[in-house]
C-alpha cells in the first residue's frame, strides 16, 4: 500500500542544492528531504536550535534551476555517527510564490510516485 502523506505540506525525498546563511557562516549543502514548509538536510557544523537562517534552494526544471530565496529556522539538530549534522530547518519567511514553487515540485513527484505504485 503506498504511504499516504499527511502533513500540510508534503515531504519528498529529493537532493536539491542548498545555500545557508547566518551571521556567522555561509555553506553550501543539499537537501536530503523537502517541503513548502522546511527542509532537511546534512551539514558539516553544529548549528544550535532556534538559529536563523538565509536560504537559497534551486529547483530544477525544464530549462534552468528555479532559485528560491526565503528565511528560515533550525527546529532540530541531530549529531551523525561521521560527526555531521542532520538539521530541520522551517520556512518562516517565504514568499507566497516561492511556496506554491515547491508545492507544484513536491506534488509533481508525488503524483509520479502513485503511478508507479
Amino acid at each position: 500500500m503506498p504511504f499516504s502523506e499527511k502533513r500540510k505540506y508534503p515531504r519528498i525525498d529529493k537532493k536539491l542544492p542548498l545555500k545557508l546563511e547566518s551571521e556567522k557562516f555561509d555553506v553550501i549543502t543539499e537537501t536530503e528531504n523537502i517541503s513548502a514548509a522546511g527542509a532537511y538536510c546534512r551539514i558539516g557544523k553544529y548549528l544550535a536550535p532556534f538559529t536563523m537562517l538565509g536560504i537559497s534552494l534551486f529547483l530544477p526544471s525544464k530549462d534552468r534551476a528555479e532559485r528560491v530565496d526565503c528565511k528560515g529556522v533550525v527546529v532540530r539538530t541531530e549529531e551523525n555517527l561521521d560527526k555531521t549534522y542532520s538539521i530541520a530547518i522551517y520556512f518562516n519567511e517565504i514568499k507566497e510564490v516561492d511556496k506554491r514553487k515547491i508545492s507544484q515540485y513536491v506534488n509533481y513527484y508525488l503524483k509520479k510516485r502513485q503511478i508507479l505504485y
